[in-house]
């Protein structure tokens, strides 16, 4: 497939040489002028709204968004519009709720956050762990994407491609910390916005600028005919539904490099610019990948049987989609430049992952936990980066494990497991004042077993990845059963040890 691909090699090669140039460049820049923890972890407040907006906005439009949702759009219709709707909702929450207590209770982390109140450490012990978990899973879907779009435009090799990535956002995080992830972050959403409208606008083009005549020629050609318009192509019962949704929802809330994110300006005003210029500018990226992209490249595609296998199956899977339609609609130059600022994409979030995880490790775990507080900043930051190199190797090895996988399932695992343990622990610490401890940590971690432990025994893992016959757990999507019991489990156990009360007041 390389082969097909040859002629925008040159494009491909020089628009991401040029975007590793700049953003190398800014790390090393970054590197001279950080000098301690907040510097590392928060660039000192030093990032204005409208620069944080647009970071958020790189961070959070992953190649999970772009690539995962075009490929589910392609594959099912109009069920790939919770994927759409529901992070925007999430946005809602973050803005109305929990922006300010945020700024005024953290410092650098969720943990942070979770932790204000307690003074034993299992709290922030427990916040951390989840944290890593949310971020290794992201790190790994992120990668899949990375390894399969290297693939697919180079023929490079998906083990040496993982590996390739893996030693890029290892460099970012360990030599420029926060301010160079910002950079790369903001050079990448630019890139990306770019992209994806006149990728949207080359397909429109195709059309004629008639939406009309693009759906139903998408209908023409779709298997599910005028189904695509209609719920049930991906989400087979109302419970999967609700369940998703609540994940998507709330698990945004949660997610440990959003969070990060809110420490990098300079007040709250900053903070909340920053969710409101994000929230728009992903919800303008959201109407043109799935209104736009998703179905014109159903009649599109259709059209070049050579982009299919001898199975019939899409060359690349269903998250080459974007990258296909590119080449269909406005040639190989622009896949070739599609192609770059996907991978640019990539290479930026996995850097926020990275951060964010490695922050949990050093500053969390061994900073606080640890050490009591007492580490000096040269020894946390000699952590951070060691912890840094460590989640490479490690989500190195799993993507390779989690080869073919769709990346947006991937990703719903980790807004699951972010809203059956991370929300909870997050909401209840801040706005009610009968936590304890010990509630906080019961509760997480039925949240945390529960959605892991379904996810394993569901159709997806249990079936697909591990081949049994049947699931034992009937349902993809977990967390409308552990995001009720993880607040249940925090309320019955705190409520029996109301004469053990919190050591300090919460917000409210």
């Amino acid at each position: 497939m390389s082969e097909t691909f040859a002629s925008s090699s040159f494009v491909v090669a020089s628009t991401f040489l040029l975007f590793l140039a700049s953003t190398l460049t800014i790390t090393w820049w970054a590197a001279r002028h950080t000098r301690g923890t907040r510097d590392f972890y928060a660039a000192s407040g030093r990032i204005t709204g409208f620069q944080n907006g647009l970071a958020i906005a790189g961070d959070f439009m992953s190649a999970a968004t772009f690539l995962g949702i075009t490929g589910l759009t392609y594959l099912a219709g109009l069920d790939a519009t919770i994927y759409v709707l529901a992070p925007m909702v999430g946005f809602c929450i973050l803005l109305t709720l929990l922006v300010e207590p945020f700024r005024k209770l953290g410092r650098f982390t969720v943990s942070d956050v979770a932790a204000h109140r307690f003074e034993k450490k299992p709290v922030r012990v427990f916040a951390a762990l989840t944290s890593l978990v949310v971020v290794l899973l992201y790190l790994v879907a992120q990668m899949v994407g990375a390894g399969a779009l290297v693939e697919l435009l180079f023929g490079l090799s998906y083990g040496k491609a993982v590996v390739v990535i893996g030693v890029l956002m290892v460099v970012y995080v360990s030599a420029g910390g926060m301010m160079a992830t910002t950079w790369v972050q903001i050079i990448k959403a630019v890139l990306m916005i770019f992209g994806i409208t006149v990728l949207a606008g080359a397909t429109l083009h195709s059309f004629g600028f008639d939406l009309s005549r693009l759906y139903r020629e998408a209908a023409e050609a779709h298997r599910l005919g005028p189904g695509i318009f209609a719920p049930g192509g991906l989400l087979e019962d109302p419970l999967s539904t609700v369940s998703l949704a609540l994940a998507l929802v709330f698990g945004f809330v949660g997610l440990p490099h959003i969070v990060m994110r809110l420490y990098t300006v300079p007040d709250e005003k900053a903070a909340y610019q920053s969710v409101l210029f994000a929230s728009l500018l992903i919800g303008f990226v959201f109407i043109l990948v799935f209104f736009v992209i998703g179905y014109g490249a159903m009649p599109r595609l259709n059209e070049h049987p050579e982009l299919f296998g001898p199975t019939g199956a899409l060359i690349g899977g269903s998250n080459m989609v974007a990258v296909h339609l590119s080449r269909v609609v406005a040639g190989d130059v622009f896949v070739g430049f599609i192609g770059a600022v996907v991978f640019a994409t990539i290479l930026a979030v996995v850097s926020g992952l990275t951060l964010a995880g490695a922050s949990a490790l050093s500053h969390d775990l061994f900073a606080r936990a640890l050490r009591n507080g007492r580490a000096t900043e040269t020894e946390e930051l000699r952590v951070t980066r060691i912890a840094a190199v460590a989640l490479g190797l490690v989500a190195i090895v799993l993507a390779i494990f989690f080869e073919g996988q769709n990346i947006v399932y991937m990703a719903s695992m980790v807004f699951a497991i972010s809203a059956s343990a991370n929300f909870p622990l997050l909401i209840l610490s801040v706005y009610w004042p009968g936590l304890t401890a010990r509630g906080a940590i019961a509760g997480g971690t039925v949240g945390l077993a529960l959605s892991v432990g379904l996810m394993i025994l569901g159709p997806t893992i249990w079936v697909d990845i591990l081949e049994n016959a049947a699931p034992i757990f009937p349902y993809k999507y977990p967390a409308l059963f552990s995001m009720p019991a993880a607040f249940l489990v925090s309320w019955a156990v705190s409520s029996r040890e109301r004469s053990r009360p919190s050591a300090g007041p919460s917000l409210r």
